[in-house]
């Protein structure tokens, strides 16, 4: 079962974003964490039965195959005050997260913490417009997108 926190896991421009991401917040005091880079079947499938056939909240809705994570495009974070995670969306934690989020934005990704349904806070992806079907049917990013992420 993989479950990787591993920026190298993720496609070479996407983990160029999220270093960009971290060392952004970084630069504007906000420290942060990377929870989730890549996830195999089995650990989708995982997180999927959280809050269906296992206790916990819904963490995804994603089924296994169907989560931009599993075709190395999507990572998870968390700001951390103290060293500790801020898992709160309101208030001065709430701030905390609309700055990494905006700072994400700024970079060219999405932020699930945008979404109207399923707001996911920790959430950040790169598909280049490209849809899951899209990558269920073999393409990659490296069909898509121009960008030499050696040179960015």
């Amino acid at each position: 079962m993989i479950n990787s926190r591993k920026l190298e896991d993720l496609h070479p421009y996407v983990a160029y974003l999220a270093q960009e991401l971290c060392d952004q917040a970084k630069a504007v005091g906000i420290d942060v964490l990377v929870t989730c880079t890549y996830r195999d079947n089995e650990s989708q499938a995982e997180a999927y039965a959280q809050g269906r056939t296992k206790p916990g909240a819904v963490v995804t809705n994603a089924k296994p195959g169907y989560s931009f994570h599993q075709h190395h495009c999507a990572f998870d974070v968390v700001p951390l005050r103290h060293g500790k995670p801020v898992w709160g969306t309101t208030g001065p934690d709430g701030q905390l997260w609309t700055s990494l989020g905006q700072i994400g934005l700024n970079l060219g990704l999405e932020w699930a913490g945008t979404w109207k349904t399923f707001r996911e806070y920790p959430h950040f992806q790169y598909t280049a417009g490209l849809t899951i079907a899209d990558f269920l049917n073999g393409k990659t990013l490296d069909d898509v997108i121009e960008i030499k992420y050696e040179d960015a």
